[in-house]
C-alpha cells in the first residue's frame, strides 16, 4: 500500500506516473475555495461602492445643513448635527479604507490561487509530478 503523498507503484514494482494524494487534495481545495473568494470579492466591492455613495450623501447633507444654518434669521444651533455628520463621515471613510485593504489582500490571494492552479494543471497535463512538497 502506498503512503499518502507518495507516487503510485504498479504490480511489477515500477513507479506509475500520476498525481499524489497531496496534489489532488491541494487541487480540490483550491477549486473549492475559488468561488467563495470570488463571491467575497464581489460583496466587498459592492459594500465599498455603497460606502462611497453614503460618504457623498453625508457630505451633501452637511453642506446643506451649513447653508440652512447661514440662511436662518433665527439662530438655530445646527453645529452639533454637522459635527455628528462629519464624525459619521470619518467613520465611513475609515471602514472604506479597511474594506479596500481587505479587498486588495483578497485580490492577491485570488491571484495566487489562480497561479497555483494553473501551475498544477500544467504539471498534470505534462505528466510531471513532484515527489516532494509543492513549491511556494
Amino acid at each position: 500500500m502506498a503512503r499518502p503523498g507518495s507516487a503510485a507503484v504498479s504490480g511489477a514494482g515500477t513507479p506509475v506516473a500520476g498525481p499524489t494524494g497531496r496534489d489532488l487534495f491541494a487541487e480540490g481545495l483550491l477549486e473549492f475555495l475559488r468561488p467563495a473568494v470570488q463571491q467575497l470579492d464581489s460583496h466587498v466591492h459592492a459594500v465599498r461602492e455603497s460606502q462611497v455613495e453614503l460618504r457623498e450623501q453625508i457630505d451633501n447633507l452637511a453642506t446643506e445643513l451649513c447653508r440652512i444654518n447661514e440662511d436662518q434669521k433665527v439662530a438655530l444651533d445646527l453645529d452639533p448635527y454637522v459635527k455628528k455628520l462629519l464624525n459619521a463621515r470619518r467613520r465611513v471613510v475609515l471602514v472604506n479604507n479597511i474594506l479596500q485593504n481587505a479587498q486588495e489582500r483578497l485580490r492577491r490571494l485570488n491571484h495566487s490561487v489562480a497561479k497555483e492552479t494553473a501551475r498544477r494543471r500544467a504539471m498534470l497535463d505534462s505528466g510531471v509530478y513532484p515527489s516532494g512538497s509543492p513549491s511556494k
